[in-house]
Formats: structure tokens, C-alpha cells, sequence
């Protein structure tokens, strides 16, 4: 939809789907103040465990976050165009990075 200066704002659409991905994956992610991480809880509550060692080790909610992470990516990455998808591509593909280089670091580690 064209603004009265000529510019064309960006609509919402499937691409605005990857920045409320990138958010789902980062509240299941981060821990906030002194409160456990959302995905800790939702974990737990499925009958999963969050860390390897009981409360320490491998958190294993950053590598579960990837089910958020890589699918906010290949949708912005395919609906550049939309409000929010650019963000939610750049902000995730980062994230994803990271998470790639924790679990590289464990892996040579652990040979």
C-alpha cells in the first residue's frame, strides 16, 4: 500500500510468521531474572528433562529451540518481503549459529 511520499510500507504476511517464531524460540530459550527458562517448564511438564545431570550439564532447551530457530529462518529467508520477516531471519540465523558452536564445542570436548 503506497504512503502519500511514494514509499511502500511492508504488509503483514506469511513472512511475519519468522519474527513470532524467532520470539517463541527466545522465551523458550533465555532464562529471565531468577526464574527458570519457559522451555525448562514446558519440559518438565512433558516429561522430558531439561539438563543432562538433573539442574547442571548440557542444557538441552537451546538445542530443542531449534525447532523454533531454523523454520523462523527458511521463512524469512523465502518471504523477505514481509514486516518483520528480515528481522526474524537475521535474529534466528544467528541464534542457530551460536547453538550450532555450543554443540560443536561439546562434541570436541567430549572426544
Amino acid at each position: 500500500m503506497p504512503t502519500i511520499d511514494g514509499r511502500k510500507t511492508k504488509d503483514i504476511g506469511l513472512g511475519s510468521l519468522s519474527f513470532a517464531l524467532c520470539l517463541i524460540g527466545i522465551l523458550f530459550t533465555f532464562q529471565f531474572g531468577d526464574k527458570s527458562c519457559n522451555g525448562d517448564n514446558i519440559l518438565n511438564n512433558i516429561g522430558l528433562s531439561a539438563w543432562s545431570n538433573g539442574d547442571s550439564g548440557i542444557h538441552y532447551t537451546m538445542f530443542y529451540s531449534a525447532i523454533f530457530f531454523i523454520p523462523s529462518f527458511i521463512i524469512g529467508h523465502i518471504h523477505p518481503d514481509d514486516r518483520g520477516a528480515k528481522a526474524g531471519q537475521l535474529i534466528s540465523g544467528f541464534l542457530s549459529i551460536l547453538i550450532v558452536s555450543v554443540l560443536l564445542t561439546i562434541i570436541i570436548d567430549f572426544f
